[in-house]
């Protein structure tokens, strides 16, 4: 069966803009010859649609948008789609499958995750059954995103009591379906491909498996839709944190295929998930413009040019805040990184302000270099910003790494202040990779930026190691 695995981006709640990305997909798996289109879990809606889901008008919205628009679009090539479900009192996390402009079936999602990220339990029901979906000859095991991540002999456990895709399995069905809203983590691509090559393997079934790409939120969707052989090889493989339609036929598949242990992840995955991230947590909140404080450091300089990729140089205002204790070659280096990625930049010395806190608040007017003085130069940062963000509209990007934040090196009100921290769940190592990743070019950051101690630069002489 010719089927076109549909890779689309989202936005969770836009259930018009959704139904627009899958009425396209439908239109260009039409144009391929496709019997079947297969979209992602919760596709409609978006991933994770958390209390939007007790809203009665949009639970109307999608159900008049699945019989209304969905199901005529089925007139000529059957779609399988994730959406939510009303039953009774309760709403299940389901797959909805029509044909000839019908609703022929639909199978709910058995497994709900409730650790991590993931909070399935607070909203859906599981199914009580499982049955596969019939289409033409084909019979088609269906599961949902979690119903695939629970083999015993993969695990060498069970989290849950029920194996769908065991259930599945074994009613002699073509091939195993997975429609997925799974989010990354480093090392994720190859570890799901590992888990889903051993169910392929185990049952001597191709596995498909279509997953939702884009950042909603603190959750970043790779996409990186698979299809697996019999022997456990990836025969076909979406694109990474883009969208995509894949067209393949399942009882022609390709005999050689890519071992799971050969699915590439390096930092580059790292840089292109923090991209798609920017971008559409700006985007889909109604951003266009993003301001950085550029202090000359790793943390601004790479937070900087993962924006300028994300937004667009003409998008990005990078801010330069000299205090008494700023080095020149800190103010030379930020201006570097501005000119290299060609954004904007402006120049505001704190000194006056800074002056004005000490002969206000110090008994004698003198510097006394404690941690008040040092949290109050990033807190007259944290509020220069802020005042360009409020006037202008721009996003205010925080450049604080994970390992500060996880030892509390950071200023609350000063570097913690704004929208979104970029760098907040990459230590402070693989912001270094990223650096260089950035550079494999050319110098994007200046060699200096990297190979220096980095330092806070709020009294004289001051090293991060300290």
């Amino acid at each position: 069966m010719k089927i076109a695995l549909a890779q689309i981006n989202p936005t969770v709640g836009d259930i018009r803009g959704n139904f627009l990305l899958v009425a396209e997909a439908v239109r260009k798996a039409r144009a391929s010859g496709t019997r079947l289109v297969v979209f992602p879990e919760l596709a409609l809606v978006g991933y994770p649609p958390r209390d939007l889901l007790f809203r009665k008008e949009m639970m109307i919205a999608i159900d008049k948008t699945l019989k209304e628009k969905v199901a005529p679009l089925s007139r000529e090539v059957a779609v399988i789609i994730g959406a939510p479900a009303i039953k009774g009192e309760e709403i299940f996390n389901s797959a909805f499958f029509f044909d000839r402009g019908k609703l022929v079936a639909m199978q709910d999602k058995t497994l709900l995750p409730n650790y991590d990220v993931f909070d399935e339990m607070r909203y859906f029901k599981s199914a009580s059954k499982r049955e596969p979906f019939l289409l033409d000859e084909e019979r088609i095991g269906i599961t949902i995103c979690e119903d695939a991540w629970n083999d015993k002999d993969f695990w060498q456990r069970r989290m849950y009591d029920i194996d769908p895709v065991e259930e599945q399995a074994t009613r002699k069905v073509s091939f195993i379906l997975n429609i997925s809203a799974s989010p990354y983590h480093y090392g994720k691509r190859r570890f799901r491909a590992r888990m889903l090559a051993y169910s392929a393997k185990k049952y001597r079934l191709p596995v498909v498996f279509v997953n939702q790409v884009g950042g909603n939120d603190e959750l970043i969707f790779d996409g990186s839709s698979m299809v697996f052989s019999c022997e456990g090889k990836v025969v076909y493989e979406g694109k990474r944190f883009e969208e995509d339609l894949i067209v393949i036929d399942t009882n022609n598949l390709p005999e050689d295929g890519k071992l799971p242990d050969e699915i590439t992840e390096d930092i580059s995955c790292v840089h292109d998930a923090l991209v798609l991230g920017l971008r559409d947590y700006l985007h889909k909140t109604g951003f266009q413009k993003a301001i950085i404080g550029l202090s000359g450091g790793i943390d601004s300089s790479v937070t900087a040019a993962l924006a300028a990729t994300a937004l667009g140089k003409e998008n990005v205002t990078g801010v330069i805040m000299p205090s008494r204790y700023s080095s020149l070659e800190s103010i030379e280096d930020a201006s570097e990184v501005a000119r290299n990625l060609g954004i904007n930049t402006r120049t505001y010395s704190i000194e006056d302000i800074f002056s004005a806190y000490i002969g206000t608040l110090n008994p004698s007017g003198k510097v006394i270099m404690d941690t008040a003085e040092e949290n109050v130069q990033a807190r007259i940062r944290g509020n220069i910003l802020m005042f360009i963000s409020n006037r202008e509209g721009s996003l205010v990007l925080g450049t604080g790494n994970k390992s500060e934040v996880a030892v509390g090196y950071c200023t609350l009100y000063g570097d913690m202040s704004g929208g979104l921290d970029v760098l907040a769940d990459v230590p402070k190592m693989m912001v270094y990779e990223l650096a260089r990743y950035i550079n494999r070019d050319g110098e994007v950051i200046p060699e200096r930026v990297i190979t220096k101690a980095p330092s806070a630069e709020l009294r004289p002489g001051q090293k991060d190691e300290d």
